[in-house]
């Protein structure tokens, strides 16, 4: 069977069987896909240290014809992503955005914007100190892509916290970071966000709340 080829980046493993995982990944052509690794999990196995959370590479794999679990082949990682190794916060939200994505995509549908914002939440992540704006800025534009932006104007947010959000949306993950926000502002941002994603989404992934207390 012919092989297909894709950049992505792991969401997820699990073990399969004693030897073997599934990867999850997600893709800017084909979205969120899983696969199986076969022997990977096994010593001299040709995956070995190529496949961990939140790595970026190039993978070939071959479809499943009974399912939506396709056997992978080869795979080259690009970006390993090491420096959320360096901070267990960056890690966590890392880790959020990977089952916000999980949460709310279908599997096998196009991609590119959430993969590129995924990987800009990646790199920015690796490069800078744990920040709540990124998370933010991060939550906002997944609801922009779903189609699910609120209606700032109609929101019960304050004039000043409207704006913050604004520019949360607005300007790439980079130039969030010094974005300035009073206590006030932080708790109701969080609080509206919350409240609004729990309604749309029906329930939000575990640790969002201990992860936005860490950076108060």
């Amino acid at each position: 069977m012919a092989s297909e080829s894709a950049i992505g980046i792991i969401l997820r493993t699990r073990p399969l069987t004693e030897t073997s995982l599934i990867v999850e990944w997600l893709t800017a052509d084909f979205g969120r896909i899983a696969t199986v690794a076969k022997g990977a999990r096994r010593a001299k196995s040709p995956f070995l240290g190529k496949l961990d959370l939140f790595y970026e590479a190039a993978f070939s794999f071959s479809r499943s014809r009974a399912g939506d679990l396709h056997n992978l082949r080869e795979v080259s990682p690009l970006e390993m992503h090491t420096g959320l190794r360096a901070d267990i916060q960056n890690l966590q939200q890392a880790s959020y955005g990977a089952a916000l994505i999980h949460q709310v995509t279908e599997t096998e549908t196009p991609l590119p914007a959430v993969f590129d914002l995924y990987r800009e939440y990646l790199d920015k992540l690796c490069a800078e100190k744990p920040s709540i704006q990124i998370t933010f800025s991060f939550e906002l534009k997944m609801l922009r892509e779903l189609g699910l932006e609120p209606d700032w104007q109609e929101s019960s947010l304050t004039a000043g916290s409207k704006k913050i959000v604004t520019l949360l949306l607005d300007r790439n993950l980079s130039a969030v970071k010094n974005l300035k926000m009073t206590s006030a502002q932080l708790e109701e941002i969080q609080r509206f966000l919350h409240g609004f994603m729990v309604f749309h989404l029906g329930r939000l992934p575990r640790g969002r709340d201990s992860l936005l207390k860490s950076h108060n």
